[in-house]
């Protein structure tokens, strides 16, 4: 982490975990054992059904809340879709876009460019991930591959608003499978996206956004891995559903930095 340039970011993806009623459960848990420093922001990307529940039980608090996709129109004929407005309306502050869950149900970079220009205009910060799998990683490519994810992913992003996203590593290959990549590893790609970000736009701008790792991040190494100096929090799967677990990561990203 290097906060001297960029926001500290934890966010929960809870996936399709929780009710509502579950919801409200949790934040009251969580914010009777919230940490109180105020080095880190902090997100909660819950089920559609579950959004008015956290924003209601977190409204007071500096947890923001988010929603973990969102359709790419304003409006019309596209069942079972939300537009970003309505997500604003709502409560929401951040969208995850671009999952590796989502783009493995057919989601493409397309589609993942035009929804971060989607939430960009009406305001919402998006978190666009980004990944490679196991065979991508073993065939060298690793770099490559994300860049391209990037590139995309960003077209048509103007340069007064790259710093509003917030991109997120995470190899296919350590989501939900228990395995994680070393710091090192980590490191070694969010590195190389925060190089794409300076040569597509500046060294100003690639300092000031932040790269989350995604890779099954959770309470027990999550002290190393945000200790890397280009990884700026983290993408919680699992370990958000806890509010014990969650909030020991919070802890973690308001360690000291050098």
């Amino acid at each position: 982490m290097n906060r001297k340039y960029r926001k500290t970011v934890i966010a929960g993806n809870w996936k399709m975990n929780k009710t509502p009623s579950e919801t409200k459960e949790f934040m009251t848990q969580f914010k009777a054992i919230m940490p109180k420093g105020r080095w880190c922001d902090i997100a909660l990307c819950v089920p559609a059904v579950c959004i008015p529940a956290a924003v209601r039980a977190m409204r007071e608090t500096r947890v923001g809340i988010g929603a973990e996709n969102v359709n790419a129109n304003a409006s019309g004929a596209y069942t079972g879709e939300i537009a970003a407005n309505m997500l604003v309306d709502a409560g929401c502050k951040y969208v995850i876009i671009g999952h590796s869950e989502r783009r493995a149900m057919g989601e493409t970079d397309a589609d993942v460019n035009a929804k971060v220009l989607a939430a960009l205009e009406v305001g919402l910060v998006p978190i666009m991930c980004c990944g490679e799998t196991l065979e991508q990683r073993e065939a060298g490519i690793t770099a490559e591959h994300i860049a391209m994810q990037i590139k995309l992913g960003l077209q048509g992003v103007s340069e007064d608003k790259i710093r509003k996203v917030v991109i997120a590593y995470e190899p296919i290959w350590a989501i939900g499978t228990g395995k994680t990549a070393t710091p090192e590893q980590a490191e070694e790609v969010c590195e190389s996206i925060r190089t794409v970000v300076r040569k597509l736009y500046s060294s100003k701008n690639a300092r000031a956004i932040s790269i989350l790792y995604g890779g099954s991040m959770n309470e027990k190494n999550a002290y190393e891995l945000l200790a890397q100096p280009d990884i700026d929090g983290g993408l919680i799967g699992g370990a958000s559903l806890v509010p014990e677990k969650f909030v020991q990561i919070i802890e973690a990203a308001n360690q000291p930095t050098v």
